[in-house]
């Protein structure tokens, strides 16, 4: 295992992204109810398809239909719950893959007991900020809500861990965002601290991440879904004046994103 994870390299990132482009998955996303349609416009924009089916019986129904699945626990409740539950049982038994985002988890017991559970039935993937991914991994974390008083760097070794014990990859984002499997880490520079002001940024990143998930080398996959979301809110947010004005340059430079934006290293060191 590397001490300083390396940086995603150009040409994979292009090659991970030419690759989702081709397969313009269908992403059932089972997230919170404040970005739904946010999320939605983001796998739109990128060229994926989004779907939000809720109610349990037909979220079982579909995780097998689509091609992965989303799991974000922000808005969470009883009836959502067992959505949650029967999607992602139907999920592994459709050979599908599923991304969880374990939204303030540590700071409120019934969403950490419950992220606990789906964290057993074995995700592909795990994308949270620092605190969050410290938390999953039984540590303290100083989380506040959504937010995160933890830097990413210092939640890496948790996030290494929690994706040995899990099978995971995970991806802890923060103003660097860092991707491991436990063995291997890549690190993904880039994005601007405006994101962090509009809402739904870090949930429609982890739809993004499932639908990136459905790759054979899903750690560079998992990490270029962060590139891509970081290299368009750079380009929005050198376009606009503040929140209000970013959302709809976001999705114009995720739509107009090439192959070959991703071959360009995005720094040389962090």
């Amino acid at each position: 295992m590397s001490v300083q994870p390396a940086l995603l390299p150009g040409d994979l990132a292009a090659a991970s992204f030419s690759r989702f482009r081709s397969a313009a998955p269908l992403v059932h996303c089972l997230t919170n109810e404040v970005v739904q349609s946010f999320t939605a416009n983001v796998l739109l924009a990128l060229g994926a398809s989004p779907a939000m089916v809720v109610e349990a019986e037909e979220a079982a129904q579909f995780a097998a239909l689509a091609d992965a699945l989303l799991i974000n626990i922000g808005t969470l409740h009883a009836d959502r719950a067992r959505a949650m539950l029967a999607a992602a049982e139907t999920a592994n038994g459709a050979g599908r893959p599923w991304v969880l985002d374990p939204v303030a988890v540590g700071g409120l017991h019934y969403r950490t007991r419950f992220a606990r559970e789906l964290l057993a039935l074995r995700p592909a993937a795990i994308r949270g900020n620092a605190s969050e991914i410290m938390a999953l991994a039984g540590l303290d974390a100083r989380g506040r809500g959504v937010d995160s008083a933890d830097d990413s760097a210092a939640a890496l070794p948790a996030a290494r861990a929690l994706a040995q014990c899990s099978g995971a990859v995970v991806a802890v984002t923060g103003a660097v965002d860092f991707v491991t499997d436990g063995e291997r880490d890549y690190a993904v520079c880039g994005g601007d601290p405006l994101m962090t002001r509009v809402v739904g940024t870090g949930c429609a990143l982890s739809a993004v991440v499932a639908a990136f998930a459905v790759q054979p080398d899903r750690l560079a996959a998992v990490a270029t879904a962060c590139r891509v979301m970081s290299l368009a809110g750079e380009r929005a947010c050198a376009a606009v004046r503040g929140p209000g004005s970013f959302v709809p340059a976001f999705l114009d430079a995720l739509y107009a994103l090439e192959v070959t934006d991703l071959q360009e290293n995005v720094c040389e060191t962090y």
